[in-house]
Protein backbone atom coordinates (compact mmCIF):
# COMPACT_ATOMS: atom_id res chain seq x y z
CA UNK A 1 0.00 0.00 0.00
CA UNK A 2 2.81 2.39 0.93
CA UNK A 3 4.71 1.55 -2.26
CA UNK A 4 1.61 2.32 -4.35
CA UNK A 5 1.29 5.65 -2.53
CA UNK A 6 4.92 6.57 -3.29
CA UNK A 7 4.63 5.43 -6.92
CA UNK A 8 1.47 7.51 -7.28
CA UNK A 9 3.32 10.58 -6.06
CA UNK A 10 6.25 9.97 -8.42
CA UNK A 11 3.88 9.32 -11.33
CA UNK A 12 1.93 12.54 -10.78
CA UNK A 13 5.06 14.55 -10.08
CA UNK A 14 7.38 13.47 -12.90
CA UNK A 15 5.78 11.19 -15.45
CA UNK A 16 2.32 12.76 -15.83
CA UNK A 17 3.28 16.26 -14.74
CA UNK A 18 0.11 18.31 -14.79
CA UNK A 19 1.71 21.38 -16.36
CA UNK A 20 3.88 19.70 -18.97
CA UNK A 21 1.58 16.87 -20.05
CA UNK A 22 -1.89 18.43 -19.68
CA UNK A 23 -1.02 22.15 -19.72
CA UNK A 24 -2.96 22.78 -16.49
CA UNK A 25 -1.73 25.84 -14.62
CA UNK A 26 0.02 27.28 -17.65
CA UNK A 27 -0.98 30.88 -16.78
CA UNK A 28 0.96 31.06 -13.49
CA UNK A 29 3.64 28.84 -15.03
CA UNK A 30 4.40 31.52 -17.60
CA UNK A 31 3.43 34.55 -15.52
CA UNK A 32 5.18 33.93 -12.21
CA UNK A 33 8.28 32.14 -13.47
CA UNK A 34 10.41 35.22 -14.13
CA UNK A 35 12.04 35.09 -10.66
CA UNK A 36 12.88 31.92 -8.72
CA UNK A 37 11.63 33.42 -5.43
CA UNK A 38 8.21 34.20 -6.92
CA UNK A 39 8.08 30.78 -8.59
CA UNK A 40 8.95 29.05 -5.34
CA UNK A 41 6.33 31.07 -3.45
CA UNK A 42 3.69 30.22 -6.04
CA UNK A 43 4.73 26.57 -5.95
CA UNK A 44 4.37 26.37 -2.17
CA UNK A 45 0.99 28.15 -2.30
CA UNK A 46 -0.23 25.72 -4.98
CA UNK A 47 1.01 22.73 -2.95
CA UNK A 48 -0.94 23.95 0.05
CA UNK A 49 -4.13 24.66 -1.93
CA UNK A 50 -4.10 21.41 -3.96
CA UNK A 51 -3.38 19.14 -0.99
CA UNK A 52 -5.86 20.85 1.30
CA UNK A 53 -8.56 21.03 -1.38
CA UNK A 54 -8.13 17.31 -2.11
CA UNK A 55 -8.38 16.56 1.62
CA UNK A 56 -11.59 18.62 1.89
CA UNK A 57 -13.30 17.73 -1.40
CA UNK A 58 -12.86 13.94 -1.12
CA UNK A 59 -15.02 13.55 2.02
CA UNK A 60 -17.51 16.14 0.78
CA UNK A 61 -17.99 14.16 -2.42
CA UNK A 62 -18.05 10.70 -0.85
CA UNK A 63 -19.99 11.46 2.34
CA UNK A 64 -22.29 14.32 1.33
CA UNK A 65 -22.78 14.62 -2.44
CA UNK A 66 -22.97 10.92 -3.34
CA UNK A 67 -25.29 9.87 -0.45
CA UNK A 68 -27.53 12.89 -1.14
CA UNK A 69 -27.64 11.86 -4.82
CA UNK A 70 -26.29 15.28 -5.94
CA UNK A 71 -22.86 14.21 -7.19
CA UNK A 72 -23.49 16.30 -10.31
CA UNK A 73 -22.86 19.38 -8.13
CA UNK A 74 -19.24 18.37 -7.55
CA UNK A 75 -17.61 21.01 -9.78
CA UNK A 76 -19.52 23.85 -8.16
CA UNK A 77 -18.68 22.61 -4.67
CA UNK A 78 -15.01 22.14 -5.61
CA UNK A 79 -14.78 25.69 -6.93
CA UNK A 80 -16.28 27.06 -3.71
CA UNK A 81 -13.85 25.04 -1.58
CA UNK A 82 -10.86 26.07 -3.71
CA UNK A 83 -11.85 29.76 -3.66
CA UNK A 84 -12.13 29.65 0.13
CA UNK A 85 -8.74 27.99 0.52
CA UNK A 86 -7.09 30.49 -1.82
CA UNK A 87 -8.49 33.33 0.26
CA UNK A 88 -6.94 31.77 3.36
CA UNK A 89 -3.58 31.38 1.61
CA UNK A 90 -3.75 34.96 0.34
CA UNK A 91 -4.45 36.33 3.83
CA UNK A 92 -1.62 34.23 5.30
CA UNK A 93 0.95 35.34 2.69
CA UNK A 94 -0.14 38.98 2.95
CA UNK A 95 0.34 38.91 6.72
CA UNK A 96 3.58 36.93 6.96
CA UNK A 97 5.36 37.74 3.67
CA UNK A 98 4.27 41.06 2.14
CA UNK A 99 7.18 40.96 -0.32
CA UNK A 100 6.04 37.59 -1.69
CA UNK A 101 2.45 38.82 -1.72
CA UNK A 102 3.47 41.79 -3.88
CA UNK A 103 5.68 39.62 -6.10
CA UNK A 104 2.86 37.17 -6.82
CA UNK A 105 0.46 40.00 -7.55
CA UNK A 106 -2.61 39.03 -9.52
CA UNK A 107 -1.42 35.44 -9.90
CA UNK A 108 -2.16 34.57 -6.28
CA UNK A 109 -5.95 35.01 -6.60
CA UNK A 110 -5.70 33.24 -9.95
CA UNK A 111 -4.92 29.99 -8.09
CA UNK A 112 -8.71 29.86 -7.69
CA UNK A 113 -9.06 29.40 -11.44
CA UNK A 114 -5.90 27.33 -11.83
CA UNK A 115 -6.97 24.27 -13.77
CA UNK A 116 -4.45 22.13 -11.89
CA UNK A 117 -6.24 22.63 -8.57
CA UNK A 118 -9.69 21.80 -9.94
CA UNK A 119 -8.22 19.08 -12.15
CA UNK A 120 -6.85 17.16 -9.17
CA UNK A 121 -10.18 17.26 -7.33
CA UNK A 122 -12.03 16.12 -10.46
CA UNK A 123 -9.47 13.43 -11.26
CA UNK A 124 -9.74 12.01 -7.74
CA UNK A 125 -13.51 11.61 -8.02
CA UNK A 126 -13.61 10.61 -11.70
CA UNK A 127 -11.15 7.78 -11.02
CA UNK A 128 -12.88 6.84 -7.74
CA UNK A 129 -9.62 7.08 -5.82
CA UNK A 130 -9.69 6.20 -2.15
CA UNK A 131 -8.58 8.90 0.29
CA UNK A 132 -4.93 7.80 0.45
CA UNK A 133 -4.61 7.61 -3.34
CA UNK A 134 -6.31 11.00 -3.65
CA UNK A 135 -3.80 12.52 -1.26
CA UNK A 136 -0.91 10.89 -3.13
CA UNK A 137 -2.21 12.26 -6.41
CA UNK A 138 -2.65 15.73 -4.88
CA UNK A 139 0.79 15.71 -3.29
CA UNK A 140 2.53 14.45 -6.43
CA UNK A 141 0.70 16.84 -8.74
CA UNK A 142 1.35 19.86 -6.57
CA UNK A 143 5.02 19.04 -5.94
CA UNK A 144 5.40 18.43 -9.67
CA UNK A 145 3.90 21.84 -10.41
CA UNK A 146 6.22 23.51 -7.88
CA UNK A 147 9.26 21.65 -9.22
CA UNK A 148 8.55 22.53 -12.84
CA UNK A 149 7.77 26.20 -12.20
CA UNK A 150 10.92 26.61 -10.09
CA UNK A 151 13.19 24.88 -12.64
CA UNK A 152 11.56 26.90 -15.42
CA UNK A 153 12.20 30.14 -13.52
CA UNK A 154 15.91 29.36 -13.18
CA UNK A 155 16.12 28.64 -16.90
CA UNK A 156 14.34 31.91 -17.69
CA UNK A 157 16.94 33.83 -15.65
CA UNK A 158 19.64 32.36 -17.90
CA UNK A 159 17.60 33.08 -21.03
CA UNK A 160 17.23 36.75 -20.09
CA UNK A 161 21.02 37.06 -19.96
CA UNK A 162 21.51 35.45 -23.38
CA UNK A 163 21.60 37.05 -26.81
CA UNK A 164 18.37 35.68 -28.28
CA UNK A 165 16.94 36.83 -31.61
CA UNK A 166 14.33 39.54 -31.13
CA UNK A 167 11.51 37.38 -32.51
CA UNK A 168 12.11 34.78 -29.79
CA UNK A 169 12.54 37.09 -26.79
CA UNK A 170 10.08 36.71 -23.92
CA UNK A 171 7.19 34.27 -24.20
CA UNK A 172 8.22 32.59 -27.51
CA UNK A 173 11.53 31.30 -26.14
CA UNK A 174 9.80 30.44 -22.85
CA UNK A 175 7.35 28.23 -24.76
CA UNK A 176 10.21 26.55 -26.63
CA UNK A 177 11.89 25.80 -23.30
CA UNK A 178 8.60 24.56 -21.81
CA UNK A 179 8.18 22.22 -24.79
CA UNK A 180 11.72 20.92 -24.30
CA UNK A 181 10.99 20.33 -20.62
CA UNK A 182 7.80 18.45 -21.56
CA UNK A 183 9.78 16.21 -23.90
CA UNK A 184 12.35 15.54 -21.18
CA UNK A 185 9.66 14.64 -18.63
CA UNK A 186 7.92 12.40 -21.17
CA UNK A 187 11.25 10.62 -21.63
CA UNK A 188 11.02 9.48 -18.01
CA UNK A 189 7.83 7.62 -18.91
CA UNK A 190 9.60 5.94 -21.82
CA UNK A 191 12.44 4.79 -19.56
CA UNK A 192 10.04 3.28 -17.05
CA UNK A 193 7.78 1.49 -19.56
CA UNK A 194 10.74 -0.14 -21.38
Amino acid sequence: MFLAFILGIVNAMLINNVTLSRFYGICPFLGVSKKPTSALGMGVAVIFVIVLSAAVTWPIYNYILVPANIAFMDTLVYILVIASLVQLVEMFIKKFSPALYNALGVYLPLITTNCAVLGVAQENTNNAYDFLTSMGNALGTSIGFALVIFVFSTIRIKLDAMDIPKAFKGIPIALVVAASMAIAFMGIQGMISQ
